[in-house]
Order: C-alpha cells, then sequence, then structure tokens
C-alpha cells in the first residue's frame, strides 16, 4: 500500500521535470516585424497553399531578423548551417521549414530555426539551409525560386 502512495508523487515530480526542461530548452519565439506569407508562385500553384510552412514572401529588413547562435557553438554541418544563415539571412527568412516547426514552436521561417538551437537538432533545418546557400551561391537563383524548388522538393516527404 505505501508503495502505490509513493507512486503517484513520484509521476508528478516526472511530469512537471519533463515541462521544465522542455520549457527551458531555448524553444522561445522571436517576435519579427513582418508577419510570414505565404508564396503563390506558378510552379506550386496547384499545391495547396496552407500546406506550405510559414515564411517571408519579401524580403524583411536585416535589423528586423533576430540574431542567430554563433556557428561555434556547434559541430559538423549543424556548425556550417548556422554559418550560411548568418551570411545570407533574408533569403533563409524567406524560406519555409519542412520540419513543420512554425506549427509547433511558432517560427515564422527557415530563420527562426536558427536563432535557438531548434536547427541543431534537426536535419530538416540543416539539409534546407545547406541546399539553399548552394543554390544562391553557386547556381544564381533568387530567393523566390529556391522557395521553389525547396516547396517542390521537401513537400513531397
Amino acid at each position: 500500500m505505501k508503495r502505490n502512495w509513493l507512486l503517484i508523487p513520484g509521476l508528478a515530480l516526472v511530469v512537471v521535470a519533463v515541462v521544465l526542461i522542455f520549457n527551458s530548452s531555448g524553444h522561445e519565439q522571436h517576435e519579427v516585424s513582418s508577419a510570414p506569407a505565404h508564396v503563390h508562385s506558378p510552379e506550386v500553384k496547384s499545391m495547396d497553399q496552407s500546406a506550405i510552412p510559414a515564411h517571408f514572401e519579401e524580403p524583411p529588413a536585416r535589423a528586423s531578423l533576430g540574431p542567430t547562435l554563433p556557428p561555434e557553438q556547434f559541430f559538423g554541418k549543424a556548425r556550417e548551417a548556422y554559418s550560411v544563415v548568418r551570411e545570407i539571412p533574408q533569403t533563409i527568412a524567406q524560406l519555409p521549414c519542412y520540419c513543420h516547426c512554425d506549427r509547433g514552436f511558432g517560427h515564422k521561417s527557415l530563420y527562426s530555426c536558427f536563432e535557438d538551437d531548434h536547427a541543431s537538432h534537426c536535419a530538416v533545418c540543416v539539409d534546407e539551409a545547406l541546399l539553399a546557400y548552394q543554390l544562391q551561391k553557386q547556381e544564381k537563383l533568387s530567393a523566390a525560386q529556391i522557395r521553389d524548388r525547396i516547396v517542390s522538393q521537401y513537400s513531397q516527404h
């Protein structure tokens, strides 16, 4: 009988600990002055526009974007991704993130993933940022063209 009484407070402590850990793990939302918009480009016209995650249709002012975490804080591909986001922030802000963190964390675009440590734990965020950088620097695509490529590639998953 005594064990049952210890089990209830023990479970309650575990639940409280999980909630506290989740809330303190850097998943705070950052406000940006411009509201995200969904793209309406010809290449993705046939898609349900509400299925495309949040993003900015026009480049937000660089000063309106919050700071990203320092790349030196991470290793490997995550470090590279945090670095490229600092190099092309306005392009990254115009891209949707297909891990759908706009729903779970209120992110406004792919850029939001790099304002905290979310991207360091997410292959989708890292891979999208690295792809965007490659498309902009090597193929000289515009942010809208990069967005179209990402939408067509990631919306199929």
